[in-house]
C-alpha cells in the first residue's frame, strides 16, 4: 500500500498533505470528487461507480492513489499495468482501461497506463495533479516497468482543427506556440509525446483526439 507524507504550498504557506492508496472507505468521496470535476451536462453515469473503484483496489492497489490536504480528500489518480506495443500505438481509452473497470490489468506487463487524474477545483492551485503524477512515477520504478503512458486529450484542438492536423497542433504546443491546458500540464510534469490517438474518447473539444504522452523509467534502458 502506497503512502507518502509531504507539504504542499497554499499561497506561500506549507500545508500538510498525504498521498496514499485509496480504500473502500473513500469510495463515496471519490465519486463526489468526480461530480465536482465533471458537473452537468456531463453525464453522471460516467462518474466512477463502486464496482469500478472496487476493481481498482482489488486488482492493483498501488495504482489507486488519492491525495489528502489538511485531512480532506482532494483528488485521485488511477492506473493499471498493460503490455504495450509501441509499434501499434493507436487505441481508445475504453480499450486500454476496460472502460475504467481495469479487468485487463496485467501484472506481467511493461507499462503503467493512466486511467484517470482528478483534482477538486478548489485545490488545483496547489499543484496536486503534479504530486499525484510524481507518485505514479514512483509506482513505475517500484514495479520495474518501462514507462508510464496515457492519453492527454487535445483540449484546445477544436479552436484550430480547421487549420491544422492533430499532429501539427501537438507540435505547436511542444514548440511553445500554443498553450493547451492538458498537454502543457503533462509537459510540465515530465511527460513527452509519442504520437496521436484518434477516436480516443468522445470529446468535442479535442475532436476525439489525444496525445499519447509517456514518462520512461530512467533506471531501465
Amino acid at each position: 500500500m502506497y503512502h507518502k507524507s509531504l507539504y504542499v504550498m497554499n499561497e506561500g504557506k506549507p500545508v500538510p498533505a498525504a498521498i496514499r492508496s485509496y480504500t473502500e472507505q473513500d469510495f463515496d468521496e471519490l465519486i463526489a470528487i468526480q461530480a465536482e470535476c465533471f458537473p452537468p451536462p456531463y453525464p453522471p453515469e460516467l462518474w466512477w461507480n463502486r464496482e469500478q473503484l472496487a476493481n481498482h483496489i482489488r486488482l492493483f492497489a498501488d495504482g489507486a492513489l488519492c491525495i489528502e490536504v489538511g485531512g480532506k480528500l482532494a483528488g485521485s489518480m488511477t492506473g493499471l499495468i498493460v503490455d504495450y506495443d509501441p509499434a501499434a500505438p493507436n487505441h481508445s481509452w475504453d480499450q486500454m482501461t476496460d472502460g475504467g473497470y481495469i479487468r485487463n490489468h496485467n501484472p506481467a506487463g511493461d507499462t503503467l497506463y493512466v486511467v484517470d487524474l482528478c483534482v477538486r477545483p478548489q485545490y488545483r492551485k496547489l499543484r496536486l495533479g503534479q504530486w499525484l503524477m510524481f507518485s505514479m512515477y514512483d509506482v513505475v520504478v517500484h514495479h520495474r516497468l518501462a514507462r508510464l503512458l496515457g492519453g492527454g486529450r487535445l483540449s484546445g484542438y477544436h479552436l484550430a482543427a480547421g487549420d491544422m492536423t492533430p499532429e501539427q497542433y501537438l507540435d505547436a504546443v511542444v514548440r511553445g506556440e500554443r498553450n493547451d491546458p492538458v498537454i502543457s500540464f503533462m509537459l510540465r510534469v515530465g511527460r513527452t509525446p509519442v504520437g496521436i490517438a484518434r477516436d480516443y474518447l468522445d470529446d468535442e473539444e479535442s475532436c476525439n483526439c489525444a496525445a499519447l504522452m509517456e514518462w520512461r523509467n530512467p533506471f531501465r534502458r
